[in-house]
C-alpha cells in the first residue's frame, strides 16, 4: 500500500515549502523594521511636542542667578522698542539647584497673577458648564425631532461653525455694546455660552444612537426627557468630556476676545492676555506663571484621559 504522507527526503528537499518559509520570513522581518522605524518616528514627534513643556517646567524651579545665566542674553540687547537675541541661549532640563522662589513670588508676594488667574476661572467655568448643556438640548432636539425647519437651521450653524472668530467679532461687539455688556464679563461668556461648535460634534453623535434603544425605551414607557437623560447622556458621556476637553482648551487660552470686549476694563482680564506682561519681566517668574497657568488643562486632561479614549472607541463602534 503506498503512503499517503510524503517521505523524508521529499519533505526537506521540496525547494517550494523552503522558500515559503524564507518569503514568509523575510515578511516578518521587514514588518519589525517597519513597525520599529515608525516606533522611533512617534517617540521623536513625541518629544519634540513635549520638550517646551518639560522646558517650561524644569526651568520654574530654577534660581534667578541660573536662569539668568542661560537666558538673559535674550533679552539683553535692546534698540529701542526690539528685543533681539545677543548669543547663544544655554537650554537646560535639569537645574542645578531646586528653587521654589518663583513659586512664592507668584502665589504669596504678587497677587496680581492669582486674580489673573481666577478671573480665566471665572470666565471659561461658566462657558464650558452651560455651553455644555446648551449643546446637549439643541443636539438631542436636532437629533430626534424632525421639524420643517431642522435642516436649515442646522446648516446656518455649520456655517457658523466654520467663521473664524475674527470674522464674528465684530458682530459680537455691537451686540455686546447694544445690550450694554461691553467691558463686563457677560461680554465673553454669553456669546461662549451658545457657540455652535459642541451642538454640530453632540449632533452628529446623537445621530448614530441606535433607533432600538430609542424604542424599546418607549415601549417601556419612557418620555422623552427620561429618555434623554438615561439613554442620550448616557451613550454620549465619553464624547461629552472630549467636547468639555476641547471647550476647555479653547477659551482658557482666549485672547482677542478680551482685548477687544474688555479693552476697557483690563482688571477683569484673564491670565492668558497677562502672560504676555509677564514675559517682559522676569524670565524665571514667566517660567514659574506659564506652569502654574498649565496645571488645570494638564488636569482635566489626566482625568478625562479615559473617558476620551471612551468615547473615541464608542464613536467607532456605533451604527446608525
Amino acid at each position: 500500500m503506498r503512503s499517503i504522507f510524503p517521505s523524508t527526503t521529499q519533505r526537506y528537499t521540496d525547494p517550494m515549502g523552503v522558500e515559503h518559509i524564507i518569503h514568509k520570513r523575510r515578511l516578518s522581518i521587514g514588518g519589525m523594521v517597519i513597525k520599529g522605524l515608525c516606533m522611533i518616528l512617534l517617540i521623536a514627534v513625541a518629544a519634540a511636542f513635549l520638550m517646551p513643556i518639560v522646558l517650561t517646567i524644569a526651568n520654574s524651579f530654577m534660581t534667578s542667578s541660573e536662569i539668568s545665566a542661560n537666558y538673559g542674553r535674550v533679552f539683553s540687547g535692546v534698540s529701542g522698542s526690539r528685543t533681539f537675541i545677543a548669543d547663544r541661549v544655554n537650554l537646560k532640563f535639569i537645574p542645578d539647584k531646586v528653587s521654589f522662589s518663583q513659586y512664592i513670588t507668584v502665589l504669596l508676594k504678587t497677587p496680581d497673577y492669582l486674580v489673573k488667574f481666577w478671573n480665566s476661572v471665572i470666565l471659561v467655568a461658566p462657558i464650558v458648564i452651560f455651553q455644555t448643556v446648551v449643546a446637549l438640548g439643541a443636539s438631542y432636539c436636532f437629533a430626534r425631532f424632525q421639524t420643517k425647519f431642522r435642516s436649515i437651521v442646522f446648516f446656518v450653524y455649520i456655517i457658523l461653525m466654520l467663521m473664524p472668530y475674527q470674522v464674528t467679532l465684530v458682530p459680537n461687539y455691537l451686540v455686546a455694546d447694544w445690550f450694554h455688556l461691553l467691558n463686563t464679563r457677560w461680554a465673553i461668556i454669553l456669546p461662549g455660552v451658545f457657540s455652535p461648535f459642541s451642538v454640530y460634534i453632540l449632533t452628529k453623535y446623537m445621530r448614530r444612537i441606535p433607533t432600538a434603544m430609542i424604542e424599546a425605551a418607549k415601549l417601556d414607557g419612557c418620555g422623552e426627557w427620561q429618555i434623554f437623560t438615561r439613554i442620550c447622556v448616557p451613550v454620549c458621556r465619553g464624547i461629552i468630556w472630549s467636547v468639555i476637553v476641547l471647550i476647555f482648551m479653547d477659551y482658557w487660552n482666549m485672547v482677542e476676545q478680551p482685548l477687544i470686549l474688555l479693552s476697557k476694563a483690563e482688571e477683569l482680564f484673564p491670565l492668558s492676555v497677562f502672560l504676555s506682561k509677564i514675559n517682559e519681566g522676569d524670565v524665571g517668574l514667566a517660567f514659574a506663571v506659564a506652569t502654574f497657568y498649565m496645571v488645570p488643562a494638564l488636569l482635566l486632561f489626566v482625568y478625562s484621559e479615559e473617558y476620551l479614549i471612551d468615547g473615541i472607541a464608542s464613536s467607532s463602534g456605533i451604527k446608525g
